[in-house]
């Protein structure tokens, strides 16, 4: 009884996480964006971890906003279970947009980079 009450606590206890990350997202909606989106590459993370944009704090970060890249720029690192993954563009172009935070938790398949291929 007492596990299906922790079960049932714990979406609970997500929820008003995931609704104090909506109202972030019709503001991102309403930016124009999305019409140029078609164009763009999107760098989505291979797996769930937590995002870093430098290999270590004291160091600058693998790529900004404006930066070039080619298929085998390392662009980021995930963190999981203690492993740092090293992930690379996979397209030559230009990262236009950064979409995660420094140290943010990102799901698999998310959006990381939009990438204006050359």
């Amino acid at each position: 009884v007492h596990k299906t009450e922790e079960a049932v606590s714990k979406p609970a206890a997500q929820a008003p996480a995931q609704t104090s990350k909506a109202p972030e997202a019709p503001a991102q909606a309403e930016a124009p964006a999305p019409a140029a989106d078609e164009n763009l590459h999107k760098i989505v993370s291979p797996m769930v971890g937590t995002f870093y944009q430098s290999p270590s704090p004291d160091k600058d970060a693998y790529v900004k906003t404006g930066s070039k890249v080619s298929e085998d720029s390392v662009v980021c690192i995930v963190e999981a279970m203690k492993l740092f993954n090293e992930i690379e563009a996979e397209v030559k172009g230009e990262i236009v947009e950064i979409l995660v935070k420094d140290g943010q938790l990102v799901e698999y398949g998310q959006p990381l980079f939009l990438v204006k291929p050359e």
